[in-house]
Order: C-alpha cells, then sequence, then structure tokens
C-alpha cells in the first residue's frame, strides 16, 4: 500500500460526489438495509474504485454508498472484505484508510458473530466492548506502516467509550435488549469445532466472528473513535452443537437488522 494508491481511490471518489462525509459505516453479513435509510445517494461500485479489492462472499453487496443520513454525510461499505476470502490484511481495511482520507470522523462497524456466551441468544445485539485477536497477523504488520502512523498502536480502550454510552442509553429509550461483550475474531471460513468454542470461553469471548478487528485496528491506527455492534445469529454451545444453516444466520441477521438501524439512525442524530 503506497500514499499514491490512497490518493487514486479517493480522488475517484471524490469525482463521483464523495464530498467530505462524516461517518463511515461498515455493514455485516445479511445487515444491508441500512442503506435503504439514506438519502440523496451516490454509488461506487468496489470494482471501479482503482485499488480496491473485489467482494466475493456472494450474500456482500461490494460497493460504497454515500449520502445523507439524520442530516449528516455518512459513507457506508455495503459489503466488506475477509481474510478468508484470500485477501490480506492490507487488503481486508484498505476501504478503512480510504474512508478516513475522505474526511470521516467516526466509524461504525457492524457483524454477524456466534455467541459463545450461553447468556446470550439468536437475534440478541453485542456491543463490542473489547476483542481478542485470533486472525494470526496484524494489519499495520508491514515494511513502511509508519509513513501512516504510529507503529505501536495502544490498544487499552480500542472502542469509544462516549459512543458507547451513547448506544447504551439509546437501546434503553428504544427497548432494544443490547448486550456488551468481547468478540473473538478468527480467520474461517470453517466454523469452529466443540473444543475451539470451549477454548474461546475459556479465553473470555462473549461472541465469535471472522471480521471486524482489523478494521478496528487500523481505526486506532488512525485515531480514529469507532464503535461495534454485533448481531449474534447462532449459539455457540459445544455440548449442544446445532450443524450451521448459513441460510438462517443470514435470515436472523435480517430480523434483527431494524433494531440495529436503529441504534445506528439514533446515535447519528446524537454525535
Amino acid at each position: 500500500m503506497t500514499q499514491k494508491q490512497l490518493d487514486e481511490s479517493t480522488a475517484y471518489l471524490r469525482g463521483k460526489g464523495f464530498d467530505a462525509p462524516e461517518i463511515g459505516i461498515v455493514l455485516g453479513t445479511g445487515l444491508g438495509k441500512l442503506v435503504d435509510e439514506i438519502e440523496n445517494t451516490i454509488e461506487a461500485h468496489y470494482n471501479h474504485i482503482p485499488f480496491f479489492p473485489l467482494a466475493t462472499v456472494e450474500f456482500h453487496a461490494g460497493k460504497l454508498i454515500y449520502g445523507t443520513l439524520e442530516g449528516k454525510k455518512v459513507v457506508v461499505m455495503q459489503g466488506r472484505f475477509h481474510l478468508y476470502e484470500g485477501y490480506d490484511l492490507m487488503d481486508v481495511t484498505y476501504p478503512i484508510r480510504v474512508m478516513h482520507q475522505l474526511g470521516i470522523q467516526k466509524l461504525f462497524i457492524s457483524n454477524a458473530a456466534g455467541a459463545i456466551n450461553l447468556d446470550y441468544k439468536k437475534g440478541d445485539m453485542m456491543l463490542i466492548d473489547d476483542h481478542i485477536n485470533l486472525q494470526g497477523s496484524s494489519p499495520l504488520a508491514f515494511k513502511n506502516v509508519a509513513q501512516f502512523g504510529e507503529r505501536f498502536v495502544d490498544m487499552a480502550a480500542p472502542y469509544d467509550v462516549e459512543m458507547g454510552k451513547k448506544l447504551i442509553a439509546i437501546a434503553e429509550r428504544e427497548n432494544i435488549s443490547l448486550k456488551e461483550g468481547v468478540y473473538a475474531s478468527v480467520v474461517g471460513p470453517q466454523l469452529e469445532t466443540r473444543a475451539e468454542y470451549r477454548m474461546l470461553k475459556i479465553l473470555g469471548a462473549d461472541a465469535v466472528g471472522m471480521s471486524t478487528v482489523p478494521e478496528v485496528i487500523v481505526a486506532n491506527h488512525l485515531r480514529l473513535p469507532i464503535i461495534a455492534v454485533s448481531v449474534l445469529t447462532d449459539e455457540c454451545d459445544p455440548d449442544n452443537l446445532q450443524t450451521v444453516n448459513i441460510q438462517e444466520i443470514i435470515e436472523i441477521a435480517g430480523n434483527t437488522e431494524p433494531k440495529m438501524v436503529t441504534l445506528f439512525r439514533e446515535l447519528i442524530k446524537e454525535i
């Protein structure tokens, strides 16, 4: 990755009308409907943006959407990138750097995840308070990283506390159940074994997924305040493990999505 590549990507998007967005949003599996709420939209497909990776997961749309939501300019990733698609961590996080260079001042992330904490159920949402990186590397582990920011990024509080408090208050006000917990990020694409679910519980994870943590690391590298919410789409009880149905996961995410849209919309109003 070079600054010249970032400049070309952002110049293309500015040329299409992506003008000074305030908030960046990353939408996870089955969570694409937020874009229906955006006014005056402009779209840019990933395969048209210079140096962007291509989304290969069939239920990820693969485009950046710019517009206005609750009176604020937003840029939304409808479809993200994953290590399991064969990308490296710099590819996975390249769009975060582009959105930052476009001008975003805050980042919202959503994902679909499995519930390790057995007090959490399918259809619950979880505000990520902390995470465990089990993807085996870092998106900051490249030679010229110091050209883009501090190499040794502090991760004592990777998620923005003030936005988190606001989101919890919004959830209470809107009568939406919002748990809090630790998200573990694994490579995938295979689901976990019973032994792996037991290990994750011992490590202190409340939920597990295959995304988000690389994006959060880069956001911290860029000193970009961030919140992340998981929609819990399956229950990972190693003693009663059910075969996972991907279509069911997408359906549960879709059913829970209106609540997530409400949380994000109300938060955008308040910041």
